[in-house]
């Protein structure tokens, strides 16, 4: 009987491996698959990310370009009267010519 013990003890070892290997096996592949499963959307939202970045890079690019702030009307108007006060403090322009240039600039 001794030897009869030692199989039956073999045999509940060697069960015991095998389940526990199948078990391994079987929670390696589902971590592998769910390694996968989990990259795969995790590629899916950065491509998401990305269109919505590129569009909004085009976007703002066209705002940009569409909204090229021209010169401002008043800092264009200062600099003439400007030029025409220095044009009078040089005697270029006579009082009544730099007051005339005055009016038509400011639409008097």
């Amino acid at each position: 009987m001794p030897r009869a013990r030692r199989r039956m003890r073999r045999r509940r070892v060697a069960t015991a491996v095998v389940g526990t290997a199948v078990v391994a096996g079987t929670a390696g592949a589902v971590h592998h698959h769910q390694n996968k499963k989990w990259a795969k959307q995790e590629a899916a939202a950065q491509q998401q990310v990305d269109q919505a970045y590129q569009e909004g890079a085009a976007d703002a690019q066209a705002e940009q370009y569409y909204e090229q702030p021209a010169a401002a009307p008043e800092d264009d108007l200062i600099t003439q009267l400007e030029r025409l006060g220095a044009l009078k403090d040089q005697g270029i322009l006579t009082e009544e010519e730099f007051a005339a240039q005055k009016a038509k600039l400011l639409g008097m």
